[in-house]
């Protein structure tokens, strides 16, 4: 099932999206501040956020740059061009302007979550650099030889880049393709992973984030 995180300050509007969604066969996060947005967001990561720009705590314009690789449709009552520009130029994959139709809305999720289903032919970070189709990891230009678990970790960390990504939510998205990584043995994989990446390219490339999870070193971008 895909899972969809609503940000909208309005009651209304959410619980219209949260029911409209719902039917259609997706799970349903809300968030109501762009701060508690943040919060939700490095605990679960959704396949789509519907995000609304006039926010209490952080803005929309301010929670965006948090949601890379996540497909984004911002939904406001901003109508100006030159906002619309800025937003689909800074990340968002979509604008649709308040007060808005609802199934028009729904399909825009629909074409933003299919299109989102084709990866990208290469995901790079820095000089690493990781070809899922050809199950291939490259660090500073040298190949890196991963197992079938490291591989996947590798991958679900550089999808998600600019975010930490918990334990928990590792083990969930991985679990389909790695059968053999548990939380018992998760701390293995991860050691032996960032083990041959600092071999192969001479530094970190993965950080710790101490009792929550892990995520790419900031160094790399």
């Amino acid at each position: 099932m895909k899972t969809i995180l609503v940000i909208d300050d309005d009651v209304h509007i959410g619980n219209l999206l949260e029911e409209a969604l719902s039917r259609e066969g997706y799970g349903v996060m809300r968030a109501y501040s762009g701060t508690e947005a943040v919060l939700l967001l490095s605990r679960s990561v959704p396949d789509l956020v519907l995000l609304d720009l006039m926010l209490p705590g952080l803005s929309g314009e301010e929670v965006l740059p948090k949601l890379q690789g996540i497909p984004t449709i911002v939904v406001s009552a901003k109508a100006d061009v030159e906002d619309k520009v800025a937003l689909l130029l800074g990340g968002a994959a979509d604008y649709v302007t308040k007060p808005f139709q609802l199934r028009e809305l729904l399909a825009r999720v629909a074409v933003r979550l299919r299109d989102g289903a084709a990866e990208p032919s290469v995901l790079r970070c820095g000089d690493l650099s990781l070809d899922p189709d050809a199950r291939t990891v490259e660090a500073a230009g040298s190949p890196v030889r991963l197992t079938r678990t490291e591989f996947a970790i590798l991958k679900m960390l550089m999808t998600n880049r600019a975010q930490v990504v918990t334990k928990s939510q590792l083990l969930d998205r991985i679990s389909s393709d790695t059968p053999d990584c548990t939380e018992s043995s998760l701390k293995t994989h991860m050691s032996h992973l960032r083990s041959k990446l600092r071999a192969t390219g001479g530094k970190e490339y993965i950080e710790a984030v101490w009792g929550i999870g892990f995520r790419l070193s900031e160094n790399l971008n």
